[in-house]
């Protein structure tokens, strides 16, 4: 940053916050000094927390996605149901009689599979919201500090216009 941003910047914590320059946390320091380049602070937080996904992380919110549907539980319902009745109806018992040992063993499997991959999307999700609300506050601040800008602005404006106003009551009452 140059000489002549930094005293900007500076100026404008100064002047807006009612802080020094170095006494501001760094997030706030980085939405000052974009306030004083008149820079946006918005940016879309999916398309750039979506870039860094690996293929295994991409894969993850398929799995969660898809073992959280209706259609999977349908679906679900209906293997285990034809699983059930298939190997109720067969005269030699069934490859899987009753109590449907391998069914179990089938299901635990699942279970042991798709919940680490629901909780692993479930924390980035998580991470993700903590990116967002942190994204939300900047902009936030951003807009904050705008308003108090016009603010000031808005108050120049009506002290020079009252101002202007007294010259000319002044000058109308002298003559």
């Amino acid at each position: 940053m140059n000489t002549q941003t930094h005293e900007a910047v500076r100026l404008l914590a100064q002047r807006l916050l009612d802080m020094g320059y170095e006494e501001i946390p760094a997030r706030e320091r980085k939405v000052i000094e974009r306030v004083a380049k008149r820079l946006a602070v918005s940016r879309d937080i999916n398309i750039e927390h979506e870039k860094s996904y690996t293929f295994g992380e991409r894969l993850a919110d398929k799995v969660a996605s898809s073992g959280g549907s209706w259609t999977f539980l349908i679906l679900f319902a209906a293997v285990i149901i034809g699983w059930v009745v298939l190997n109720s109806l067969m005269l030699a018992g069934g490859f899987d009689p009753y109590p449907y040992i391998l069914l179990n063993l089938f299901l635990s499997m699942l279970a042991s599979i798709q919940a680490p991959v629901i909780m692993m999307s479930q924390n980035r999700q998580a991470a993700k919201d903590r990116l967002s609300a942190a994204h939300d506050y900047e902009v936030n601040l951003k807009a904050e500090i705008e308003i108090m800008a016009l603010h000031e602005k808005l108050d120049e404006i009506r002290a020079k216009d009252l101002t202007e106003l007294l010259k000319h009551v002044v000058k109308a009452k002298s003559r």
